[in-house]
């Protein structure tokens, strides 16, 4: 277990900025994720806690020691790659023995710890079957066994059910928490995948172009998005934005004639709406209140429906339970409840509404 720390941490590689004055702490026993876009510094980070690479500046610390000059080798780290990197000669039990074989430790102790490992990972019946012979999800916990048998005192693991089929990444991102709390060790987990990140993370950071946006847990980053950026990559399907104005309590939009009425505490100025699709409604039109459109796309998921609808110039997208019968074309009315809305200024994106707790007017 330990507690890892990066403190005004940045790298360059050239002319290319990598990250930039990151501050970071991942409590001990902590399921930690760290999501952005593809190229937004997230491996970078790994790579730094790891010793693979050096930062320009700034302390890389593991429970509170710093790791300048110490080799990966000494840090007591354990990785898994995307890739798994398994032998592909070498049978599961012979890929999770490799590293303690390698560190020439007795016999009887490398069967113990594989044993164990195996046990923990449900895998006891795949130890003779090679890589080849395994599912996706099998080879993944091979992979994580070879980790686990080094005890280390933390994991890390870089993009590593990306590979796997949809059902397969759902049925994985289970038995990863499952796991994180079973062994009681720190975990590192690094992902593009936002669902993936919501669905297992005790907190997570947010990363843009090598720094940080917003640290939090996944509902405080969900409910209280520092900026457009976080509101606009954290949630399936992604917030509706509309670009418009505040004044005395309403907000009206640029174009279309759409209106709102908000918090009238909030200041005058040029501000985007964020409306998220579970927070709208579709209603009759003619419903007080209501914007009218007409239904532009239809899209049945079985337990709910996405449907675009567009009011003029502005396309907005609404989630409804079950699958109501409607049809590209046809009238249909959107209702929006103003306590639901996030409020964006217009010059930087920053979020003024709503404010998350503990925070004064805007």
């Amino acid at each position: 277990m330990a507690r890892l720390d990066l403190q005004g941490v940045s790298k360059r590689f050239g002319e290319r900025v990598a990250v930039a004055d990151v501050d970071l702490t991942v409590a001990d026993n902590e399921f930690f994720c760290i999501f952005g876009p593809p190229a937004s510094g997230k491996t970078t980070l790994l790579k730094l806690w790891l010793g693979l690479q050096q930062p320009d500046q700034g302390r890389v610390l593991i429970d509170g020691k710093d790791m300048a000059g110490v080799p990966p080798g000494q840090r007591n780290l354990a990785m898994v790659f995307q890739n798994l990197a398994l032998f592909p000669h070498l049978t599961a039990r012979e890929n999770i023995a490799f590293p303690l074989r390698e560190r020439g430790l007795p016999a009887a102790e490398i069967e113990r710890r594989v044993a164990d490992a195996a046990r923990r990972l449900h895998i006891e019946p795949l130890l003779k079957k090679r890589p080849g012979q395994l599912s996706g999800g099998e080879r993944q916990r091979v992979a994580i066994g070879r980790t686990l048998v080094r005890d280390p005192a933390a994991f890390f693991m870089d993009e590593p059910i990306a590979a796997l089929d949809a059902r397969l990444r759902e049925e994985m991102r289970v038995e990863l928490k499952r796991l994180q709390r079973e062994l009681n060790h720190t975990l590192v987990y690094v992902t593009h995948d936002q669902e993936e990140a919501m669905s297992v993370a005790d907190r997570m950071a947010i990363l843009r172009a090598g720094r940080i946006a917003q640290v939090g847990t996944p509902r405080e980053v969900y409910d209280f998005p520092v900026d457009r950026y976080v509101a606009e990559l954290v949630g399936s399907p992604p917030m509706n934005f509309v670009a418009g104005n505040v004044g005395r309590g309403v907000f009206r939009a640029d174009a279309d004639g759409l209106s709102l009425a908000i918090d009238p505490a909030l200041p005058a100025g040029a501000f985007e709406l964020g409306l998220r699709p579970e927070d709208l409604s579709l209603v009759a039109p003619g419903t007080p209140g209501a914007w009218s459109g007409t239904v532009d796309e239809v899209e049945p998921l079985g337990a709910v429906t996405l449907v675009d609808v567009t009011l003029g110039a502005t396309l907005l997208r609404v989630e409804v339970p079950g699958q109501p019968d409607l049809a590209v074309g046809q009238p249909q009315a959107v209702l929006a409840d103003g306590g639901a809305c996030h409020l964006f200024r217009a010059e930087d994106g920053r979020a003024v509404w709503p404010r998350r707790p503990g925070e004064g007017a805007a």
